[in-house]
């Protein structure tokens, strides 16, 4: 019984500094608390991005039902968390064109494709595994993000490959900051933004980003998670967030913007 109580005191302990830590982290404002200042982007509910993720008495409702592959405990090579993965492909419901920085797994194009209207076109970039030389280190790029990005550019082969979605997929090869974004225009419902993780790639990706969602649309950025996550995403969109509305979602490490339908 000793034991028992022993082990209760801990978990009880556990509780109480996970919910401390909660309280100091997260401002009445929705900012975060880093180790010596807020994070500059509030948080925002999910349901505050879209009204389908509204939880009903038991959780979300079955109207944010999908098609869906988890990772569980697997290690993913750049994969979302679980809950991550399933508001991109809840998303997708409601897109007819889709747009993603950084192809890695493929995991991403499948959820869209699969989810997605039946003549939706989802559209996917990445570096190819033998063009790692094309990749263009900036001044103050984290070393770290640097061999994250070319780790996570190493597939020719992805989850979608071989499926019926792939009809619904087109993928390209390049470097994101060469890339030419004019013939997508104004044209996405969804951007996904989760290439390169170094400075100068967010900041040349979210650029690209803007041009490309349409109005009303929704570009969603990943790996926003403190600045020793990833500290090239952090600075990046910390700058972005002096001029533009960023919202970080609780819960996530993912951040959006809902394009003005005025512009």
């Amino acid at each position: 019984m000793e034991v028992v109580a022993w082990i209760a005191a801990v978990v009880a302990v556990a509780a109480y500094a996970r919910e401390r830590y909660k309280r100091k982290t997260q401002r009445a404002d929705g900012l975060h608390v880093g180790a010596f200042r807020p994070w500059p982007v509030p948080s925002i509910r999910l349901q505050d991005v879209d009204p389908v993720f509204t939880p009903g008495p038991h959780g979300p409702t079955l109207a944010t039902e999908v098609r869906f592959v988890g990772r569980g405990p697997v290690s993913v090579p750049g994969g979302t968390s679980d809950g991550e993965a399933w508001i991109l492909a809840v998303l997708a419901t409601g897109a007819t064109h889709c747009f993603e920085f950084g192809t890695c797994t493929g995991k991403t194009a499948w959820l869209w494709s699969r989810n997605a209207a039946a003549d939706a076109r989802v559209v996917t970039l990445t570096l190819a595994p033998n063009d790692h030389k094309d990749y263009h280190i900036a001044e103050g790029d984290n070393k770290s993000d640097v061999q994250f990005a070319l780790a996570e550019s190493d597939f020719n082969e992805f989850l979608y490959s071989g499926t019926p979605e792939e009809a619904r997929i087109e993928q390209l090869y390049g470097d994101s900051k060469q890339f030419d974004e004019t013939p997508y225009l104004n044209w996405a419902d969804l951007v996904f933004v989760d290439g390169s993780h170094a400075e100068s790639y967010v900041l040349s990706d979210s650029a690209k980003a803007l041009r490309i969602v349409k109005p009303g649309g929704l570009i969603v950025w990943h790996d926003y998670a403190g600045p020793r996550h990833a500290p090239g995403v952090f600075r990046a969109l910390n700058a972005l967030a002096k001029t533009l509305p960023l919202r970080h979602i609780q819960g996530t490490m993912m951040v959006v913007l809902r394009r003005s339908n005025n512009g």
